[in-house]
Order: structure tokens, then sequence, then C-alpha cells
């Protein structure tokens, strides 16, 4: 998805640097225009950027007074500036954030708006389906075996190929299949930029034939079926005539166009965020070294590493900020009865904690309660998850599951039971498996190869995702390094997850925040 930003300032005449800031250093993106004599400037230039879901995108915004026309930022006087993630922006109400500027001692330095609305060509995904009316006649024996190449122009003149269809067999009168394509793919999110589709007659041997050619755009697919929606085949051998390339007989209809957006972006579907840790015995004692529970003064464990690194990310998108969390296979106090669905924070009532740094606080304070113990069940935790889900199918709601774990399943058939039924729902499930265990029963639950079935049934999507963390740690012990790969990898799918609960469903998109094309983020003070 891309943003477009604009800025804001604070003081008299001045100017706003938005930086994208990196890991080592900070990069200037870009600067607004200078808006003269006002302490409320509303700046009009937009910024456009690559947003990543899965990825921590971390944001500066500088404020200056500009007292010449030096290009050399120092030459000015700094006013103020504040630090989000573009997450924050996205994932704040109605995709408007408010933060308070700081860098003065002892002055007040106002507040800026920043508000982001999504570029809807950006990460749309597109659904089609074309037909062709009398193709030229290729095989010998038959008639032809047509088939598509898309290809999307680059700002060169040059093509670069990004779909191609199924072989109709003997045919002069195809009828492709629907397909799906991100929108990117297509055209880059310029809704006007040239789609090339050559056509093809298949041949075994790889030798295809060429039948024609014709162009159209994103623009004028999404007419669907009409009128004006039809293409005629072009070939250069058939001739030229007056200048102009001879067209052939054939044409080409647009059958339908579906459009899907993206629908947790700007707070259009709220996802909330839920963790279960694993609080079997076979982790270790927490207060030895050895333990994967190990609360080090000098580092963090890894469950907490997982937790904070995806944590960090997904709580952008839950405007709450109040996040249930749970551990699983311990005894609780004071009795030693063992739960599979034990609040960290204690309160059987309320188990949410109040942001990534509340989880983590009521992970330490329950290792030092509870006895470690077992066995390793995950079906309680899913399924009371799932039941919350079940109550909101609407999509307005989105419901992600992180669980973290050391070794084997103790109950996989209740648990794939649990999963079969939660795929039906507005629910992911990411599980991360830490220490040095073999996790071939997770492998099986991650239904990237082999669908998760029970008693018969097939998972109706592919709702689980499962990552070993040992496999994303920096050899060089860089812990931030290790904790940015494992967060980017197990959030991937759950954009792709989102849409294929609201396709499944029927669930259209809800109106943008604005008609215009463009993503946008305004400040304002």
């Amino acid at each position: 998805m891309k943003l477009s930003v604009t800025q804001c300032g604070l003081i008299i005449e001045r100017g706003f640097v938005f930086r994208n800031s990196k890991p080592v250093s900070n990069v200037r993106f870009g600067r607004t225009e200078v808006i003269d004599n006002t302490r409320n400037p509303d700046f009009v230039r937009k910024f456009v950027l690559d947003f990543f879901f899965e990825e921590k995108q971390n944001l500066r915004f500088d404020v200056y007074n500009v007292d010449s026309r030096s290009c050399n930022i120092s030459k000015h006087d700094f006013l103020g500036q504040t630090f989000c993630t573009l997450g924050e922006i996205i994932g704040s109400r109605g995709g408007r954030l408010e933060k308070t500027l700081s860098g003065i001692p002892g002055k007040k330095c106002g507040i800026i708006i920043l508000t982001a609305e999504e570029l809807s060509n950006c990460r749309d995904i597109a659904t089609m389906q074309l037909c062709a009316n009398k193709l030229d006649k290729k095989d010998f024996f038959g008639k032809s075996d047509p088939f598509l190449v898309f290809y999307r122009s680059n700002e060169d003149g040059t093509f670069t190929i990004c779909h191609k269809t199924e072989v109709i067999k003997n045919t002069l009168n195809p009828v492709w299949q629907p397909f799906t394509i991100p929108v990117r793919a297509l055209c880059n999110g310029d809704y006007d930029r040239t789609v090339k589709v050559d056509v093809y007659d298949w041949d075994r041997d790889g030798s295809h034939d060429f039948i024609g050619e014709f162009t159209t755009s994103y623009r004028e697919l999404s007419r669907g079926q009409n009128q004006f929606n039809v293409y005629e085949v072009r070939h250069e051998s058939k001739g030229v005539v007056k200048n102009r390339i001879q067209k052939c007989d054939a044409l080409f209809f647009a059958l339908s166009f579906t459009l899907i957006v993206l629908y947790f972006v700007c707070n259009r579907t709220q996802l909330n965020f839920t963790v279960a840790i694993d609080f079997t015995a076979s982790n270790g004692n927490p207060s030895q070294p050895t333990s994967l529970h190990y609360m080090s003064p000098y580092q963090m464990n890894a469950y907490a590493m997982a937790l904070k690194a995806v944590g960090e990310i997904i709580q952008d998108y839950d405007s709450d900020k109040l996040f249930p969390a749970y551990g699983f296979g311990a005894k609780l106090p004071p009795d030693g009865k063992i739960s599979h669905a034990f609040p960290l924070n204690g309160d059987s009532d309320n188990s949410n904690c109040v942001g990534i740094e509340g989880v983590l606080e009521a992970y330490f304070q329950s290792l030092r309660t509870v006895q470690l113990y077992g066995p390793t069940n995950f079906a309680p935790v899913i399924n009371k998850v799932a039941n919350c889900a079940a109550e909101i199918t609407d999509g307005s709601q989105y419901f992600v599951l992180l669980m973290i774990t050391d070794g084997v399943i103790s109950d996989m058939v209740q648990t794939k039971e649990a999963v079969v039924n939660a795929a039906s729902l507005p629910m992911s499930i990411i599980i991360v498996g830490v220490g040095p265990a073999e996790f071939d029963a997770m492998e099986e639950l991650d239904g990237d190869e082999v669908r998760v079935s029970s008693r018969g049934r097939l998972a109706e999507r592919d709702i689980v995702q499962f990552v070993p963390f040992r496999d994303y740690i920096d050899r060089s012990g860089n812990q931030v390094l290790s904790m940015a790969r494992l967060a980017k990898d197990v959030l991937a799918e759950i954009p792709d997850q989102v849409v294929s609960f609201m396709k499944s469903r029927g669930i259209e998109p809800r109106p943008a925040l604005s008609s215009s094309p463009l993503a946008e983020v305004h400040q304002h003070m």
C-alpha cells in the first residue's frame, strides 16, 4: 500500500522535514513547502510511502522556522519534533494521529496532527474475467488453444509480465476463468498506465503461436462488462495499411471486474490481538539460565523477544491497546489447579493488559507466581479466542492470536478441530516455536502445503502461520535485528488472510475516507 503525507508545522514561516528512520541512521525523506506568517499551518505537499504491514516503519517529524532561503536546515530555527511509526498513523481511529512536539527544554512546542488515507490503487486486489470471439485458427488439425499473457508497462517503455491465464483447448471463442491479481502488479498503482495483453495459441513443444495483442488500462478494465470494454486484437504480420497496424477480426470482451480493498487499513477493520504463552515444565526452571523463561537482567529471553517483536507492530492496528494475555500448562496458586487458559494478569474477569509492555509485565509476574507443569494443550486458548471472533463476523473486527511455545502439542486432535472451526471465523493464528525442539506438529498446522483437516472436514482457509524462532536469530547477537526478521515473516500472511475471510463472506469494502484515489496524511497545528 502507498500513502501520501502532508505536513504541518508550528510557528511563523516554518518548513517541515519528514524522515524515514532507519536502524542505523536517519534518512531525510522529504520537506514541505514553507507557510508564511502563521502559527497554525496546514501543509499541502504530500509524500507517498510504501507501507508494509509486517514491518515497523519508524518516522521522525522535525519542524523549523525558516529565516532565509538557505537549503541547509541547520541555518533555520528548530521548533520541535515527534516520533511515531507509519502503522500508528494508519491504525489510529479514522487514520488521525495527534502527537505533541518536543525537543526544546522547558518549552511547549505545540502539537502536530497526522492523518493517513489508503492509496486504494496500491494494495487493492482485482478479480476479472475475459472472453474472445473469432480468434485466428492456428492448429492444422483443430482450431486454437488460446491463452493470455498480461504485461505491465514500465516508465522506460518496456513491459514486465505480470499474469498468464490458463489454456482453453480447441476453440476460437474462449472464455477464461476469473483470476485475481494485485493492482500493484498490474499497473503499479497508476490507473491509466498501459496494460498490454498478448494472445497465444498453445503448443506442446513450447513454441506458442502469436495470435495478436491489444492494450488497455486498469481504469478501462474496471468498467466491467459494457459496450465500451471491447478490444480488437492486432497483429503486425497481418499487414500495415496507411501506417496503421491492420486489425484482426477477433474481439475481446471484459466480462467482469471486481475490486477487493485491504480492509484493515485506516481502521476500517479493527484488529484484536491476543497472546498465549507456554508455561509447561519442559521450558526449564525460570530461575536457571538454561531455561527458555529465564529472566535475565541483561537481555530478554526468547519468549519476551517473540512477544515484543510481533506485538509492537500489530499493536498499532489495535486502537484501544488492550490485549488479552493468557498462559497455558501451569499449576495456579493457591490450590495447584492446572490451567490451559489462565489470564497472565491474574484477573479472571478481565484478562486485558495495557499495551505490549503491560503484557510483558504480566508475563514476568506470572513466572514468579505459577508452577510450570503441563501438558501442552493448544485447543482451550484457540477456542477461547474463536468464541470472541464468532460474535463479530460482519468484517468490522478481526482477531489475531499469537501463541509462543517450546514443544510438542499434547492435544493435537482437539487442536486440529479448533483450527478447522476457527478457519471459518475472522481469525488468524501465529505460532512461534522457541528452543531447540522439533516442531513437526506445528508444521502440520501451518497449512501452506496441506490444508488442516479434522473428522473429514478441511479447514476453510489457511489461518495458521508457524515459524521457529531459532531461524531468525542474528549470528552477531543483535536482538533488534532478530526481532525485526521474525515479525516480518510471521505477519506477512495476515493481510491476505484478512482479505480471504472477507471474500469468503461476500463482505464488501467500506467506503474510503476520501474520494481521492490517493492516501493522504495531513498535519494540522
